[in-house]
């Protein structure tokens, strides 16, 4: 079977996908009418014509969401109009010392903003055909246009290197051979003929000629995949989704007893209207875990930048949460795996060659290709020319016929010429070698023949009688890391499945070479079943898939997403970025195509494999640390509402102003919590988020309201007279003090000499505040009397040691 065979009964066929080609090449547009007429290309009355209809390659229109989109997104949430109304109302009736709290809008929505236009910028560059110049012959004479210049049955002119800016159909060729690897996974070049289908994104890796455009901008086939992918999109957050949950309820209950603070403070208590006003914000505000968003936002941002210094650049911010919550990965062999060239490992003399000859031969070979494939390119790295030969004629490798060849004037003034390619064609059938030879391909290894031709470079039957000299073994360029971070994946318990458009069984033997868990579980693609749930058994049954189209690739991370497994795609072509795009995790190498690195989320820009552990690292840094100081926030919420609710039961003043909570919120939460977040953390990433951090925050937080409010009820029957409800307030907010004190105090374990010294100082400066005048004046904190405060304290140590008991007795009822 011959190349251009195999390609269209076993590659992709984009026409049977829905694709741009799907009309067949050359549906509904028209061919120049004589072969001359091509020869010549369209003239200017023709381009102007086709202009005036619109068949012109315009590229379409990027879908991402506009700045207006992105600016609205962030600053209309609801956290921010709850925090925002009340921040402005506080600004009329309170002292600037009330409204700290409104700050971390504008530092929460910036951080927002900020990195959505980054995505934005990412995805507006999309392009899968590259700042290309191709040539077009118009008028009989070739000139270089931009690609949005190109109309309707322009013929393009191509060469070695060249891009495929438009699908189109071959007109001229000369030994032409295209590289479709990154549309349809396939490594080998492909050999074209006139009346060839070219498809937009693959290159020319060998020979030259032209192609008419039969689908131009929207219609083509790389531009159908990119404009597909390039919609915008955010990666799925567990951590964001579940503040938002928290949020959602926290306003469910924030309304009925915002209300009945309203009344209690304003109309029962008939009190000054400023100050009432400024209590009743000091009473909603707390309960909104406002510092959790902006914590969660900045935690992200910096494992952002930490991962930017390993070269991997992380598009969405909740991307790394993602991939450390991802239990199944899928690799595409080509880029990721492996390596962009090949290794000699072997020389097999035949029939008693001389190994020195053998080596010349070879040398002088790879000297005499100015153009060398991958594989003649690992024969010159192997063996340098020894310059001893003269090249007197050579014939480049084709794809057709499988091999490449050269006449040489020896040292010795002897001539002779050399074959060097596939076994199968230089070798009779039932050749005893082929058999050997058979065993070295399903290990993965490709192997060429090197044999001697008794004729000259032109004749029709060169490879006829050839005798074999020396079988030359060669394999792909593993990723020196690649077995590493596999082995990384699977002591994680997560899953890793090679997925390939090239041959099942090579790919299965790369995947073995690499300790791949199940490498020889191998399956052509070709026989997988088409329902989704009998795809998802066999791909969790096996993990190594060959000849996978596109949209295979695409299929198999739906099913696998439909039995519950969180996937991450990796992949570097064209081919791959639909499958990317319908990732929870995409991951593009930095070589990848434009189309890959701008859908993915997650971009390795040193094509290393081996950052991906440190990605997971990052994310289980931020979720564990975060799952962790979000228990700071949350028992700040569950006493907060509480304590509203009882004193609009109890129908006394609110216990503190804005000023109050601003204080113990910063030292109790927002100070240690912005460091305890950045801290080392491999704790493996965990689901329920919500219920996780719930379980400790409902009984610290019932405590902490229920002994707070103990103290102030004794304070009130206490003081009296002038200054009473200062110090009724200072009294209650030194209990809620060292109760948020001991809360720290659990979440900061396992203690380290900074997580010591952090809750030290967080002591010290409250202490500070309680000692100095003017910051006593400014928090209107003021202990009075020896009695009271030391009630106070008393009260707070009973509560710490309730919250201690609580806590492990979730612990044991509700483990994590």
């Amino acid at each position: 079977m011959t190349q251009r065979a195999r390609i269209d009964t076993e590659g992709p066929d984009p026409a049977r996908q829905g694709t741009a080609l799907d009309a067949g090449p050359g549906a509904g547009s028209r061919r120049p009418a004589t072969a001359a007429v091509a020869a010549l290309g369209l003239s200017t009355a023709e381009v102007a014509e086709r202009v005036a209809r619109g068949e012109v390659n315009d590229v379409p229109v990027r879908s991402s969401r506009s700045v207006t989109d992105i600016v609205r997104a962030n600053v209309f949430t609801r956290f921010n109009l709850i925090i925002g109304v009340l921040w402005v109302i506080m600004m009329f009736v309170a002292p600037w010392q009330d409204t700290f709290f409104g700050y971390v809008i504008l530092a929460n929505t910036g951080i927002g903003i900020i990195q959505e236009l980054r995505a934005k910028k990412t995805l507006d560059n999309l392009a899968v055909i590259g700042e290309t110049r191709p040539t077009v012959r118009r008028d009989g004479r070739a000139a270089e246009i931009s690609t949005s210049e190109i109309v309707l049955d322009d013929l393009i002119e191509i060469g070695p290197g060249d891009k495929i800016v438009v699908d189109g159909e071959c007109v001229e060729t000369d030994s032409l051979e295209i590289d479709e690897s990154l549309l349809t996974g396939e490594a080998d070049p492909v050999v074209k003929k006139p009346g060839d289908v070219m498809m937009s994104g693959s290159f020319v890796v060998a020979g030259g000629g032209a192609f008419t455009a039969t689908k131009v901008g929207r219609e083509a086939y790389a531009a159908q995949l990119a404009e597909e992918a390039s919609r915008f999109t955010l990666v799925h957050s567990e951590l964001r989704s579940g503040i938002s949950t928290i949020l959602k309820y926290v306003t469910w209950l924030m309304v009925p007893t915002s209300i009945g603070l309203v009344i209690s403070q304003l109309v029962v208590k008939n009190d000054e209207f400023k100050e009432s006003i400024a209590y009743t914000v000091g009473g909603i505000v707390p309960m909104i875990p406002e510092g959790l968003v902006l914590l969660t936002s900045m935690a992200f941002a910096i494992g952002v930048i930490r991962l930017g210094r390993k070269q991997c650049l992380v598009q969405e911010l909740p991307a790394i949460e993602g991939l450390a919550r991802v239990d199944t990965v899928c690799l595409d062999k080509t880029g990721t795996l492996t390596e962009g060239g090949m290794d000699v490992t072997e020389v097999r003399p035949l029939h008693g060659a001389d190994d020195a000859y053998v080596t010349k031969v070879l040398g002088a070979l790879g000297e005499s290709d100015p153009r060398p494939n991958a594989s003649l390119q690992a024969i010159i790295d192997a063996y340098p020319d020894s310059e001893e030969w003269r090249c007197i004629e050579s014939l480049p490798f084709s794809s057709a016929r499988k091999y490449s060849g050269a006449s040489f004037s020896e040292g010795d003034g002897e001539t002779s010429t050399w074959l060097l390619g596939a076994p199968d064609v230089l070798l009779p059938a039932g050749d005893a070698l082929l058999d050997e030879i058979e065993e070295l391909n399903h290990q993965g290894l490709r192997v060429l023949l090197l044999a001697r031709s008794g004729t000259d470079l032109d004749a029709p039957e060169i490879s006829a009688g050839a005798r074999p000299h020396a079988l030359v073994v060669l394999e792909q360029r593993l990723r020196p890391d690649a077995s590493d971070t596999l082995r990384y994946f699977e002591e994680q318990n997560v899953q890793a499945k090679v997925i390939s458009g090239d041959n099942a069984i090579s790919v299965g033997a790369v995947a073995a070479k690499l300790d791949l868990p199940g490498a020889e579980r191998t399956v052509d693609a070709r026989t997988l079943p088409k329902e989704q749930g009998e795809m998802a058994e066999a791909l969790d049954a096996n993990a190594v898939f060959g000849r996978v189209t596109p949209q295979q690739k695409r299929d198999m991370v739906g099913a696998l997403q439909s039995k519950g497994h969180t996937v991450a795609m990796t992949g570097d072509g064209v081919n791959d970025v639909l499958a990317l795009k319908d990732a929870d995790i995409g991951v593009s190498m930095g070589s990848g195509s434009e189309a890959t690195k701008a859908v993915a989320q997650i971009v390795l820009l040193n094509n290393s494999f081996a950052t991906l552990p440190s990605v997971v690292a990052e994310g289980r840094r931020v979720i564990g640390n975060i799952t962790r100081v979000a228990t700071l926030f949350l028992v700040k919420t569950v006493y907060s509402v509480l304590l509203a609710l009882l004193v609009v039961c109890t129908q006394v003043e609110y216990l503190f102003l804005p000023r109050h909570l601003t204080l113990l919120s910063t030292l109790t939460i927002g100070v240690p919590a912005f460091f305890l977040a950045l801290a080392p953390n491999k704790e493996r990433a965990k689901a329920h988020f919500v219920r996780r951090v719930m379980r400790y925050a409902i009984p610290g937080g019932i405590i902490a309201a229920l002994a707070t409010f103990s103290t102030y009820l004794l304070a009130r029957a206490h003081y009296a007279g002038a200054g009473a409800r200062e110090a009724e307030t200072s009294a209650a907010t030194l209990t809620l003090f060292l109760i948020a004190m001991w809360v720290l105090a659990i979440i900061a374990r396992p203690y380290t000499w900074w997580r010591i010294c952090l809750v030290a100082a967080m002591g010290a400066g409250f202490l500070l505040v309680m000692v100095v005048p003017w910051l006593q004046e400014m928090f209107k904190l003021r202990l009075v009397g020896a009695t009271m405060p030391w009630s106070a304290v008393g009260i707070a140590v009973g509560a710490a040691v309730l919250v201690e008991f609580a806590f492990r007795w979730v612990d044991r009822r509700f483990p994590a």
